[in-house]
């Protein structure tokens, strides 16, 4: 059987993975649920929160799937970067 697979976007239109839809919906879920806990979260806050939401539960590198999704979510329109803030800031859309 055939794991189902979905082609990932860029923001900046590079190209993107094709990954796991599993691995993404669980990653995806975990991303939007640690930002609107926090409206507005650094990328850092991010990774923790994922991390500790996922360890022991996810089969693959959290900090890779992490970072992708959060592309893809930022290229879809879902999330995107707080205008001028450093470290990098995230909201929904």
């Amino acid at each position: 059987m055939t794991e189902e697979k979905i082609m990932t976007l860029h923001p900046q239109g590079k190209q993107g993975v094709n990954i796991d839809k599993a691995k993404y919906e669980t990653m995806k879920a975990a991303i939007l649920s640690a930002i609107q806990a926090n409206d507005g979260i650094t990328f850092a806050e991010l990774n923790t929160a994922v991390a500790a939401q996922l360890n022991g539960k996810f089969d693959g590198s959290i900090g890779w799937y992490l970072t992708t999704v959060k592309l893809d979510l930022e290229a879809r329109n879902i999330i995107e970067r707080i205008p001028n803030q450093s470290p990098q800031q995230l909201r929904l859309v």
